[in-house]
């Protein structure tokens, strides 16, 4: 029986469900560069050579392992640019029985399979993505009965159930996370580590020249390029992460500094995302360090907790909520996002620092994502589909299963709770806390109201005056609410009144759903 395997270029995976039992003899692999996925939206130029050049380097694995494969160059002159062009013309070039792939990543593809069953006379086989720990089905039927969804509950769950960190059925250590240890602010003149990044070979330069000249309207800059794009050189960066960085990953992952973007955290995100690595041998490696005494316990957990937990709880709740999930916007919030998050060029040092690192390299750490340019966002009510659509575009490692979760439930708390305890909001004082971008900026960390004040302050109690009534019975906002009830109408008005005064400043570019 002739059968067509489709690979994805978020698929790059040896052990991928739609390769498990292929005759190399019969069956032909087809691998699609199409322009369509590299402009839905306008994706940073280095995560579209990222995928690019992962593909083909894939794509001859498999060839050296004597697979047949159809690969399809995005400057094929008759490339049709979209997966079901040329998926039609691989069906005429084949004429297969069958098309077998592993169910895929976002919602607007799996809508596209589900129209080829109709389109196409051969069977259309999609098959579960095995390389989570746990399936759609399996995060359904957790959600089965509970009012509320906590990463945290879920996370416990996980542990027990594949047998992580656990002594007998209670926590390694005796405590289930170690958060508290996991906050401290690098030191002054403390040394980071080098961080290894990979010289582009042939294939790789290949692939920034053609980004570069057909993509060049994008978003980020395309050199300096050090992404891992093989299998081997994933494992070197895993390798790397574990004895250089995790040691003090703990201590220091929600840590910021000026011109340090990768501080200790493990920059394996893209690769584990497009299938170069898979996560139990990550969680594997972690777990190994701390039984031989290279790791402590915090730090290991802490990485864990990123993989095993949030990793996988958002892709659940990404693919039980959807798609209706894309439009949250619990808040109302409706303000265009700032022309500053394609730039950096603001007088807010923080912003300046997590916007110039994603566009240098199509990465910022998950607390600058979180606590600057998410935090800035929900303060100052921007669109939640415009800033997800933001976070989706500009790093290398988003896709929509684990992006959007992570905008509309955790950043700008779109969804109304449905993902996380409370909204994210803080003041000036939180990032000045962790971080060294306060000394320099142009704004006052120490000042609440007025022009000079940190723009942080100036939108945090308006924020939560704007949005009283939905939050004020938020058991973890508590405090705050405490503290506002004994203000005067008065003070109340001056604050909101300067906030306004600060967001009348901010331009928005003209918005399109392709960003």
């Amino acid at each position: 029986m002739s059968t067509l395997r489709i690979v994805l270029g978020d698929q790059l995976s040896r052990g991928l469900s739609a390769l498990s039992d292929l005759d190399t003899d019969a069956d032909t692999v087809l691998m699609m560069e199409v322009a369509k996925e590299g402009t839905y939206v306008r994706h940073h130029k280095q995560k579209i050579a990222l995928i690019l050049s992962a593909m083909r380097h894939f794509a001859e694995d498999l060839r050296e392992r004597g697979v047949n494969v159809d690969y399809v160059r995005l400057d094929d002159a008759d490339n049709t640019g979209t997966f079901t062009g040329e998926l039609e013309r691989a069906v005429a070039r084949h004429n297969p029985e069958r098309i077998i792939l592993t169910e895929p990543g976002e919602w607007r593809v799996e809508q596209m399979i589900g129209d080829w069953r109709e389109r196409f006379d051969a069977e259309i086989i999609v098959r579960p993505d095995q390389r989570f720990f746990a399936s759609r089905d399996r995060f359904a039927q957790w959600t089965r009965g509970r009012r509320q969804w906590r990463m945290e509950h879920f996370y416990r769950e996980m542990r027990r159930e594949h047998d992580i960190l656990m002594d007998g059925d209670q926590p390694e250590g005796g405590r289930w996370n170690f958060d508290a240890e996991n906050r401290r602010k690098l030191p002054a003149g403390h040394a980071l580590p080098h961080r290894r990044r990979f010289r582009p070979d042939g294939i790789t330069a290949e692939v920034l020249a053609l980004v570069g000249a057909r993509f060049a309207d994008h978003p980020g800059r395309l050199e300096p390029f050090g992404w891992p794009v093989t299998r081997t050189e994933a494992l070197a960066a895993l390798r790397h992460f574990i004895e250089e960085a995790l040691p003090s990953f703990g201590d220091y992952q929600d840590a910021m500094k000026r011109g340090a973007p990768f501080v200790y955290h493990s920059l394996l995100s893209p690769a584990l995302n497009i299938g170069l690595l898979e996560p139990r041998e990550v969680c594997e490696a972690a777990l190994k360090a701390w039984r031989e005494g290279h790791a402590p316990l915090n730090a290991v957990e802490g990485f864990v907790r990123q993989i095993l937990g949030w990793r996988e709880y958002v892709r659940g709740v990404y693919w039980t909520l959807m798609p209706d999930y894309a439009q949250s916007n619990a808040l109302e919030a409706e303000r265009p996002l700032p022309d500053f998050y394609w730039t950096g060029e603001t007088p807010m040092r923080c912003i300046s620092e997590a916007v110039g690192q994603t566009m240098d390299h199509a990465y910022s750490h998950h607390i600058q994502r979180l606590m600057v340019t998410g935090n800035f966002a929900l303060l100052a009510g921007i669109s939640p589909r415009q800033v997800e659509r933001w976070y989706l575009a500009v790093y290398a490692d988003a896709f929509e299963w684990v992006e959007m979760a992570n905008t509309l439930g955790m950043a700008t708390f779109a969804d109304g709770g449905r993902m996380a305890s409370k909204p994210y909001a803080a003041s000036g004082a939180y990032i000045d806390r962790m971080s060294d971008f306060c000394g320099r900026c142009a704004y006052d960390v120490k000042q609440k109201s007025g022009p000079d004040a940190c723009p942080f302050n100036r939108l945090y109690w308006a924020f939560l005056i704007r949005n009283e009534e939905r939050l004020k019975d938020n058991p973890r906002l508590a405090m705050p609410y405490r503290t506002l009830k004994a203000w005067e109408a008065a003070r109340r008005r001056e604050i909101v009144a300067d906030a306004e005064q600060f967001l009348s400043t901010l331009k928005g570019h003209e918005w399109n759903e392709a960003g």
